[in-house]
């Protein structure tokens, strides 16, 4: 019997050889069966049908995941940053949206309301990950941290003498973080259902006190930045998620939050 654990990579040209392996049972395990490419489908012709599924909620209902708070911070360009952003190639506008300056600070705002929590700030471009490290005062874990130093943190982490890491996309998977309970998403891989998925995943371990996870996602309105976070939110979408939103004035400000 061969076991496939995130089983949607399965279609990938680097995993998928491992599918000729010979095997009487070959059994495919994850929690977010969506790919950008479309080739989710092809899970089901290197291993067999799908025999069983369940919603998030469902889940969460018996008390496997914790229940989760989802929210969109909702930030205005700068003008100054407006300008490069309306000047600059297609390819290089969702970079510009996705990393400007203001984030800084709500992702600082966001740290202090939850000074109780253990909270991952998440992202994808490795200067804007180090700009909030420093920001912040806090360790950054990215591809190029050692493997012993990353172990070193995420225990740290799990011990409580680290309350907020910095990551990149290297903890998207197979991490054990169960003392996480709130995510900041500040950038990711364009319109990812399945990264949005993952980074929610991450602070879904059930709480000893039955609290609530937060999720947070911080978007540049009127940019590419909002296109691909609507993109990125369906998967979680159809599994029963809501997003609130909130505008990023409004909140560093004191004012009413919800829309």
């Amino acid at each position: 019997m061969i076991i496939y654990d995130e089983v949607h990579l399965l279609p990938a040209p680097v995993f998928r050889f491992t599918a000729d392996i010979q095997a009487r049972r070959r059994l495919g395990l994850t929690a977010t069966l969506v790919r950008e490419d479309g080739m989710e489908g092809e899970v089901f012709s290197l291993i067999g049908p799908k025999r069983y599924d369940a919603p998030w909620k469902d889940i969460e209902a018996q008390g496997y995941i914790a229940p989760a708070d989802c929210a969109e911070v909702r930030v205005t360009l700068p003008d100054a940053e407006r300008l490069a952003y309306a000047m600059a190639e297609p390819e290089e506008r969702y970079r510009l949206a996705s990393t400007t300056s203001y984030k800084n600070r709500v992702v600082e705002h966001l740290v202090n309301l939850h000074p109780d929590d253990h909270i991952l700030v998440i992202g994808q471009y490795l200067d804007q990950l180090d700009e909030i490290s420093t920001h912040l005062g806090v360790p950054t874990i990215t591809g190029a941290t050692p493997i012993k130093e990353r172990e070193r943190l995420f225990q740290s982490f799990r011990e409580g003498e680290t309350r907020v890491l910095v990551v990149s996309k290297v903890a998207n998977f197979s991490i054990d973080l169960p003392e996480a309970g709130v995510a900041i998403q500040i950038s990711g891989t364009f319109g990812s259902r399945q990264e949005e998925a993952q980074r929610l995943g991450r602070i879904l371990r059930p709480k000893g006190d039955k609290r609530s996870a937060h999720f947070y996602t911080i978007v540049t309105r009127d940019t590419v930045d909002a296109d691909f976070a609507a993109h990125r939110q369906r998967f979680l979408a159809e599994q029963g998620y809501a997003y609130r939103i909130i505008d990023a004035d409004d909140l560093l400000y004191g004012k009413p939050v919800a829309e």
